[in-house]
């Protein structure tokens, strides 16, 4: 019975993979040296994801050790004695709630602006017919090699637009990126011209057809760019610390910032004023604030992450 099924099965070898075809069944099995191939290729992939997680990790073990560990263990995961003294530290600070909304709606805000303004442009010049499209395009291209540098802009915001001392000098000045805003117009080159074609037979203009028919086929370079935007705005603390003058506006990464500077020239001061006041390992309260500051925007990342391969794919292949 063996042999009979042996002879009557037949075998093709497609991309270095065996189709074994049997009495109108189809199976695929690998070759070696398809295995072979798979087995460097995970890992590959594994030492590179090792890489990049061991490092956080680690930054999140050292975060509850106490500064003798940190001294004399160069690397490890898991500390031998927890302490909760940095965590302690970086929560005492009576803004460090209030910095957090304050990243919180400049994010939100932000990442909403920058989203309006790069489909407001980039669906535009992404139909060929536009007047003036290659002027345009020629100026975005323009603008990614070539800017007028720190001073003239802080000299544009602040005595020309009379943004200093808002969250509007932190915003506007980055409402758009001209590189993510060009992969948006590929992505927009790409969707069939006859669904627009039909929307404009049922009625529609252009913002409707827009609205109602590009934009929810658009939702993974959407929530693609739209993550890329919101961790900029979230990471950024150089804008806020020059042109923010109140200490209540100062978003979550300037006041960690604060944090950590305090930590390591007034610790002493103030052990000596107060006898219960505990001071904490200066590397640690560093681990702490990285903790702190990345695990909020991390959390937004599997909700996003279906998204995230096929709007960057797309979007940079098509057009």
């Amino acid at each position: 019975m063996a042999e009979g099924t042996r002879k009557n099965q037949e075998t093709a070898t497609i991309n270095g993979r065996k189709i074994a075809v049997h009495e109108g069944a189809v199976g695929v099995y690998n070759s070696r040296g398809s295995v072979a191939f798979d087995i460097l290729n995970y890992l590959i992939v594994g030492l590179a994801s090792l890489t990049t997680i061991l490092p956080f990790i680690y930054v999140i073990g050292a975060s509850f050790a106490t500064e003798f560990e940190l001294q004399t263990r160069p690397m490890f995961i898991i500390p031998h004695d927890v302490t909760l003294d940095a965590y302690k530290y970086i929560f005492a600070s009576s803004k460090l709630i209030r910095s957090f909304g304050n990243s919180v709606f400049i994010t939100v805000c932000g990442t909403v602006i920058n989203l309006v303004f790069t489909v407001s442009l980039a669906y535009p010049v992404s139909k060929r017919y536009l007047r003036g499209r290659n002027f345009w395009l020629n100026m975005v291209i323009f603008s990614m090699f070539f800017s007028g540098g720190m001073i003239p802009g802080y000299i544009l915001v602040s005595n020309w637009l009379k943004l200093r001392g808002t969250y509007w000098a932190i915003i506007l000045p980055g409402a758009i990126s001209a590189y993510n805003m060009m992969i948006v117009k590929n992505f927009f080159q790409g969707i069939p011209q006859e669904l627009e074609e039909s929307a404009y037979l049922d009625g529609c203009n252009d913002l409707t057809t827009l609205l109602r028919i590009v934009l929810p086929l658009s939702l993974p370079v959407m929530a693609t760019f739209g993550l890329f935007y919101a961790v900029g705005h979230w990471n950024s603390y150089f804008s806020a610390m020059i042109y923010l003058t109140d200490n209540n506006m100062y978003p979550l990464q300037l006041v960690l910032r604060q944090i950590i500077v305090t930590a390591e020239t007034s610790a002493g001061e103030m052990s000596l004023m107060d006898p219960n006041f505990v001071e904490p390992p200066a590397q640690s309260v560093k681990m702490a604030v990285i903790v702190v500051a990345t695990v909020p925007i991390m959390c937004v990342y599997p909700f996003l992450q279906k998204y995230f391969v096929k709007g960057v794919m797309v979007g940079a292949l098509k057009g």
